[in-house]
């Protein structure tokens, strides 16, 4: 039935007779003339409808309402020049209807408005539960478009360019312990037994490169059960890649110029090479976030050795114990920032105690270069203290200078928080610019303060670094995280490929020989055989169109996403099942529904 697109419509078709079929975006009858615009994924193209020139289809288009689907067959037209519209790029043409089919009507009231002539804000429950409407919206139909888009870009650079081979791993797995929860399938044909839905493709990847694929990629489907924030989902895709026979800094190098190509081909921008680089520890102690957004200042500066010692016992007992003391400098803060916001019941307090903080420290430095504060830091620094830390702060009149005390990572991550909140509120950064860089040089372990024991930072296949064979337990490892404007955008590591390194990293996360074994017996075998040396990275698809699309939740980013409680809105999943199905898989509910 179509001959063209409505988005295709330009000038160059004046004269033609074409065949346009979609979803009528909006009616208006001037004066007896009936416009009508009509939507396709490709666009909107205008529709002319009058009891002169076009009776046939008159009657039609009086009978039309926003989203009926029509096909309508007509004349090309060179608009008038009073109604050329530059905002659409099939602005300066319009089409009069000879012939207008309605394919389908419109039987129940819309539960919002769809033309992308609306800008009413619709609630995400609604847009959730009526996704196939909300699709057809501008907003999200543009991000679907940019997916697809980012997808195609990767794909060609791998594959025509670098020479990757895709190669699908299977859904259907066995459960290892990553990190996060698994979902789990019982099997039917296997009483008891369960598989597991894969949290990414590590083991089987790595496997490829044992077996001599050498460059792998996927765009993978991957499960967590974990708890959601806004840019998680339980089911994502990732840009799943691994390389053999190169170093860190070739795997960095590769990686870079495909982020450059991304950039360039769906956003016109060129970044400069090479990305910074910091390592963990600088990342830390200059951000208090190994993912930080390097579009704005407001460092944090350790002062630790400056009040060690000092009659203010809350900062004195944070350096005796172990623990930090830093300061977030805001210059200007003083008139921006009253004493209210800071103390008890004030927004900036309370988004230090959700970081877990106990309080708020501060001090002011006024217009005569006198630091005003209160209460105990006014009685307990010294006068030459007070000094240092002006000097080290670099403050001067106006500056507020907000204290984080306590143990390291309660005080990084509390000032982390609030730098990133008042960076937004004093407009300190560049929503169009962008940001990427490298923090590497992880921590090969973390300390499991609730198990009482180490984990992987990142995964337990990640390299030590060459330097810290000799104790693994404080090693770096060979990780790296590409950060795009404060996100986690991707993040890989160079991996062990000596069976004997890799049996002493399972043994210091805790597994037994046997449990090694029982988890990943079919993996430690194929080590046996010959494994090269090897490294690899995986890129979050949703965060990265989140990002380029300029949206705030990855939701924005997926046809059909989960909402924060994991449910689907549009097929209200999960749900119960039929017991027969249950009996067959011999699975039963021990759930007892609260009265």
């Amino acid at each position: 039935m179509r001959t063209h697109y409505c988005g295709q419509i330009r000038p160059e078709h004046i004269g033609q007779t074409v065949t346009l079929c979609g979803w009528v975006d909006r009616r208006r009858d001037h004066g007896g003339v009936i416009f009508l615009d009509l939507r396709d994924r490709s666009g909107i193209v205008q529709i002319v409808s009058d009891p002169v020139r076009t009776p046939d289809s008159y009657s039609m288009a009086e009978s039309l309402r926003n989203e009926y689907v029509v096909a309508i067959t007509g004349r090309v037209t060179q608009r008038p020049e009073d109604s050329l519209n530059p905002r659409l790029p099939t602005g300066e043409v319009e089409v009069y209807a000879d012939r207008i089919e309605i394919l389908n009507a419109v039987r129940k009231q819309l539960p919002f408005q769809v033309s992308t002539t609306e800008t009413e804000t619709v609630r995400e429950e609604l847009r959730l539960r009526y996704r196939y409407l909300d699709i057809r919206r501008e907003r999200m139909s543009s991000n679907l478009k940019l997916r697809h888009e980012l997808i195609k870009t990767i794909r060609r650079y791998l594959e025509d360019g670098e020479g990757f081979m895709e190669v699908e791993t299977p859904i259907l797995t066995k459960s290892t312990p990553e990190g996060a929860r698994d979902y789990l399938v019982p099997s039917r044909v296997n009483l008891s037994e369960w598989y597991a839905l894969p949290q990414s493709p590590q083991l089987f990847k790595q496997i490829l490169m044992i077996a001599g694929v050498d460059r792998y990629y996927q765009i993978a489907r991957c499960f967590r059960d974990e708890d959601l924030r806004a840019d998680r989902q339980p089911e994502f895709t990732q840009l799943d890649m691994e390389m053999s026979f190169m170093s860190q800094d070739e795997i960095m190098d590769l990686n870079e110029r495909l982020s450059c190509h991304i950039l360039k081909t769906l956003k016109g921008i060129d970044l400069p090479r090479p990305f910074p680089r910091l390592t963990y520890t600088e990342a830390m102690d200059r951000y208090g976030s190994d993912k930080p957004d390097t579009r704005y200042g407001l460092e944090l500066v350790d002062v630790s050795d400056v009040v060690q010692g000092c009659g203010f016992k809350v900062f004195n007992d944070a350096v005796s114990q172990g623990g930090i003391v830093k300061i977030l400098p805001i210059p200007g803060g003083n008139d921006l920032i009253s004493n209210v916001r800071i103390k008890p019941g004030g927004d900036l307090f309370k988004e230090a105690a959700e970081a877990g903080a106990k309080g708020l420290a501060y001090i002011r430095v006024r217009d005569n270069g006198e630091i005003d504060t209160i209460g105990a830091i006014k009685d307990n620094l010294s006068e030459a203290q007070k000094q240092t830390i002006l000097e080290r702060t670099q403050a001067q009149a106006g500056h507020l200078l907000l204290f984080g005390a306590g143990d390291r990572a309660t005080v990084n991550k509390t000032l982390d928080r609030l730098r990133q909140c008042l960076g937004r509120e004093l407009n300190l950064i560049d929503a169009d610019q962008i940001n990427l860089l490298w923090v590497t040089d992880f921590p090969l372990f973390e300390w499991n303060a609730d198990e009482k024991r180490l984990e992987a930072a990142h995964n337990p296949f990640s390299a030590p670094h060459p330097d810290d064979l000799n104790d693994l337990k404080t090693a770096r490892s060979q990780a790296y995280d590409l950060v795009f404007n404060g996100f986690e955008a991707a993040g890989g590591s160079v991996r062990i490929h000596q069976p004997e390194i890799q049996a002493r990293v399972f043994e210091l996360i805790g597994l037994s020989d046997e449990e090694a074994r029982d988890k990943f017996g079919f993996f430690l075998e194929a080590f046996e055989y010959g494994a090269p040396p090897h490294g690899g990275i995986a890129y979050g698809i949703d965060r990265w169109v989140m990002l380029l699309a300029g949206e705030d939740s990855i939701r924005d980013a997926i046809a059909f996403p989960k909402t924060q409680q994991a449910r689907c809105l549009l097929t209200d999943a999960p749900s119960g099942v039929d017991p027969k199905q249950l009996k067959e898989l011999q699975v039963a509910s021990t759930f007892k529904p609260k009265k």
